[in-house]
This record gives structure tokens, C-alpha cells and sequence, in this order.
């Protein structure tokens, strides 16, 4: 059975939202015949490559948050993550744009490398001091560390054609699905499960998934946070 993600890396809840899905898999009984994909998605596809500005300035300009809102936000996103286990940084992160990232993360898929790369953005953005944003060389590190050839890496970071064709794909088929948010897991194309759902609701549907062929249905769709072109949600908790 078939798994796909749709997410984005500049996306705190898609970074929870594995940590849960992968809860669940992991006790999973037929867990060693899921094929889990990741696709792309875009917050913020208009963004120049050269526009890189601390994550609270984005959250006050284009959400108009007050700074004290756009710091609480953070805080309550870094107790989520640690919740599952997850490093966060709560200052001094940037935010820009993930374009290439999805390039190289078509490279992955390719290569058998895709799930060892998506976690390593996932962490250097979320948790690490170095920026993943207007450093081509910090691009190819962490491909590289996720078993890519550095060589091939940098031929793809160079050539803005290289799988920009298969992004934009992921991203129309997320619309025709009826995704407008991240993240949104599709499982074998029958069930929808959209936002950082709780790890016990991502069991359920791999089970109902894995037992029925009906059509595609949202689970709770409404109910979890996520990361859409309006913002992230923020936990009040």
C-alpha cells in the first residue's frame, strides 16, 4: 500500500505530522508493505530564492501577527515537537524559499534516498543553527549525508529546470485532490488524512485503508492543525 505526503519543509506541522505518522506506522502490523512518498507542496511559491528573513518578521508581515503572537506561536510549536521527540528551535530561525529543496527531494525519491532527506531538512530547518535557505553548498551537505552524490546535487541545484516539472506536478495533483494545506496524507488513494493528526488517528487509517477500497475520504479533516496559505495554525495550549 501506497502512502503519499504532501508537505513542505518551511511547514512546522508537517515536521510534527510525521513524527506522529510515523508513531503509527511503526506499530503498524503490515508495516513492511507501505511505500510512504513524499510531494510536493509550496507555502510560499511566490517567494523569491534571494527573499530570507527571520521566521517572526514573515509571521508579523504576511499573517499580521503582533510579535508577541508570532513568539508565542513558537514556543507552543517548540512543545509540540518536543512532544514527539522533536528538536525546535524557537529563535532565531529563517524562512524562505523551498523550491529547491523539492528539486533535490525528486532527486531522492529517484535515488531510494527521499525519506533519509526530507528528515534532514526537516531537522536542519526546524532545529539547527545553519541556514537551509540561499546556501546551495548547505543544500548539497545535506543531501550528501542522506546518501546523494554531491557531484549530481549540485548539477540539479544549478540547472532551475532540473525536476521542476515533477514539482509543479505534485503541487496540481494536491489541488485536484483538494488539498489546500499541509500537511495531507493520501493512503492508497483511498482515505485523506489532513493536518498533524494524532499518531492514534493515523493507526485507524491504515487500518480502514489497508481493508477497504472504497473512494478517497477526509478523516477529521478539519480537526488538526496545519500549515496553509493563510499560516500556520498555533496551538492555544
Amino acid at each position: 500500500m501506497r502512502v503519499e505526503i504532501w508537505s513542505d519543509i518551511a511547514c512546522p506541522w508537517c515536521y510534527v505530522g510525521k513524527a506522529r505518522f510515523e508513531k503509527a506506522l511503526d506499530a503498524f502490523p503490515h508495516r513492511d508493505d507501505i511505500e510512504v512518498v513524499h510531494r510536493s507542496f509550496e507555502l510560499d511559491p511566490g517567494r523569491a530564492r534571494t527573499d530570507i528573513q527571520p521566521v517572526i518578521n514573515m509571521l508579523t508581515k504576511k499573517y499580521g501577527m503582533s510579535e508577541a503572537q508570532a513568539r508565542a506561536g513558537e514556543e507552543n510549536l517548540g512543545t509540540q515537537a518536543a512532544a514527539e521527540g522533536l528538536e525546535y528551535r524557537t529563535q532565531g530561525r529563517d524562512h524562505g524559499n523551498t523550491f529547491d529543496m523539492h528539486r533535490l527531494l525528486h532527486l531522492a525519491k529517484e535515488r531510494g534516498r527521499q525519506d533519509e532527506l526530507i528528515q534532514l531538512f526537516y531537522k536542519a530547518n526546524f532545529a539547527e543553527e545553519r541556514s537551509v535557505f540561499g546556501d546551495d553548498e548547505r543544500l548539497v551537505e545535506l543531501a550528501v549525508s542522506a546518501g546523494l552524490d554531491a557531484d549530481e546535487a549540485r548539477k540539479v541545484l544549478a540547472d532551475p529546470a532540473a525536476y521542476a516539472d515533477e514539482v509543479r506536478a505534485d503541487e496540481r495533483e494536491a489541488a485536484e485532490l483538494g488539498a489546500n494545506g499541509v500537511p495531507f496524507f493520501v493512503l492508497d488513494r483511498k482515505y485523506g488524512v489532513s493536518g498533524a493528526q494524532p499518531a492514534e488517528v493515523f493507526a485507524q487509517a491504515l487500518e480502514q485503508a489497508w481493508g477497504s477500497h472504497s473512494p478517497l475520504k477526509l478523516i477529521q479533516q478539519d480537526d488538526a492543525e496545519a500549515c496553509g496559505p493563510d499560516g500556520c495554525a498555533v496551538p492555544q495550549n
